[in-house]
Formats: structure tokens, sequence, C-alpha cells
């Protein structure tokens, strides 16, 4: 039996794929992202972005919003949530433990040394400054990541009422994270059956 390695339909490039082929490619990729991942899980969509939807078109801008969208909200790391996502719409079960195995390599080797070695290197001046270095860096790849969202994120005026109510909410009126995305869920769902009630008639 030919195993089944994505639940919903597939960009015309992944189709053409091996399973075997998406596997690999998966674990190659997402290996080297996690070695030059800085800054969080938003420096995380910017490359994903670059290596499966403009270099290899395995996926859409679509996708990424969703998986941004659901990594944030679910319990976790935001960064482990979206590479098992990605990995799971890419390869099935096998594709999410392969992206997570992968991009977690190389973090945590380097934790496990900075541990050991966390003494002598806290107050390296060179270090502080290599930090200092790939922080800056980092701002760039999030704007160019947020630059590419927009525009599939806002499709018409409630989204961009829904958003700057969000903005307005975590930026002045102290609400959670989670309250947020609770109610910008909510005001969707409501949104659609008022749409699809007023399209009925």
């Amino acid at each position: 039996m030919e195993q089944q390695t994505a639940p919903v339909c597939e960009p015309e490039a992944l189709a053409r794929v091996p399973h075997g082929k998406r596997l690999l490619t998966l674990a190659l990729v997402f290996l080297k992202i996690g070695c030059f991942t800085f800054g969080g899980g938003w420096s995380i969509i910017a490359q994903i972005e670059k290596e499966f939807i403009e270099k290899r078109g395995w996926s859409t801008e679509t996708d990424i919003l969703d998986f941004t969208s659901v990594g944030r909200s679910l319990p976790g790391m935001m960064i482990g949530n979206i590479a098992i996502m990605f990995g799971y719409r890419i390869a099935g079960i096998a594709g999410a433990f392969v992206t997570a195995g992968s991009m977690l390599a190389a973090p945590f080797g380097v934790m496990v040394v900075v541990v050991k070695l966390y003494d002598l290197i806290r107050a390296n001046l060179y270090v502080a400054a290599t930090m200092r270095g790939v922080r800056a860096a980092v701002v760039p790849m999030i704007l160019c990541a947020l630059i590419k969202l927009f525009k599939p994120a806002m499709q018409d005026n409630p989204c961009y009422i829904i958003g700057a109510a969000a903005l307005l909410l975590s930026l002045f009126g102290g609400v959670s994270y989670i309250a947020i995305v609770v109610a910008g869920v909510t005001v969707g769902v409501i949104l659609t059956e008022v749409r699809a009630r007023r399209d009925l008639h």
C-alpha cells in the first residue's frame, strides 16, 4: 500500500517528489536551519519561506501563515510547533519527527557545550560582541517574513480591523496573547457565519 504523505492537496512541485527524498530534504534543510536560527520562532519563518516556497515550491505562504498562527497558539515552543506541523504537511508523521529532530540536533549540541563551558564564556568580550551582531542581523529576517505574510493574512477590511484591535490590546491593554488569539478565532467564525447566511439570502 502506498504511503499517504500529506493530508491535504499538495502543490504540484511537491506531488512529484518521492517520499524518501522529501524526508532527506527536510532533514538536511532543518539541520541547517537549526544551526542558523537566531531570534526565536519568527526567524525560522523567513528561512522556511526561502527554502520551501521560493526555492522548491513545496508549500505556500497561506500554509506558513496557518502554521504560524496555530504554532503561536499552542503550548510549547513556537519554533518547534511550526517545524512539526510543517514536517507533517510535507511528509506525514515521519516528516514531523524528522523536522523536529533535525532542527533540535544542532541547538542541543551547542547547549551541551555552552553549559559545560559557561563559566569560561559568559564574560567573554568576543562572545558578547557576537551576540550583538547576531541580534542585529535577525531583525531584517523577521521584517522580511512579516512583509511576505502580511498580504495573505490581511485579505479584507475586517482583517485589518481585527489586526489593529489585536495590536492595540497587546501593546496597551495588558491582555494575554492567548485571550487575543481566542478572541480573533471567535470573531473570525462569527464573521464567516454571518457572510454565509447573507450569501444564502
